[in-house]
């Protein structure tokens, strides 16, 4: 009994061919489809002060991240972008081709909603190994005041 592969008899001659050049597609990607700018993967804590956001931006600039606070939303965007002097030239000035290329580029964008309002001018934000981590401290409680009825 034959067993039935997926492969074509093509990607074999090549494969066995050139066994160090072969690319094959990832599980579930089709050929030459570019995929989308992953999400990011992010961590957020609480603790008595406030709240601690971690978000891993391997390879992006900090240049090119944006942070907004609205109320008790925070939203992170950041965009991914390729080197143009990479695509150009290769090491040492020589040309080059990419044969297969699974970096990302383009933006993306996250929003969180906490369960308390952030005190915008205490929020800090610090980029550093590709990891960017947000100090979100509470907005101080309004203390209610007595209307006096006239």
């Amino acid at each position: 009994m034959s067993s039935l592969t997926s492969r074509s008899m093509f990607e074999e001659l090549f494969r066995d061919f050139a066994p160090g050049f072969y690319i094959r597609p990832v599980p579930g990607q089709a050929q030459g489809e570019t995929s989308a700018v992953a999400d990011v993967r992010t961590e957020v804590r609480e603790d008595a002060n406030g709240f601690t956001l971690l978000a891993d931006l391997p390879g992006v600039r900090k240049e090119d991240i944006q942070v907004t606070i609205d109320a008790n939303v925070v939203t992170l965007r950041a965009e991914f972008k390729r080197d143009q002097a990479a695509d150009d030239a290769g090491e040492g000035g020589a040309k080059f081709r990419v044969l297969r290329s699974e970096r990302q580029y383009g933006a993306v964008s996250r929003s969180f909603a906490l369960p308390n309002e952030v005190d915008e001018a205490n929020a800090r934000a610090r980029f550093e190994n590709g990891v960017l981590t947000l100090s979100l401290p509470r907005k101080a409680a309004q203390s209610a005041r007595r209307l006096t009825v006239e």
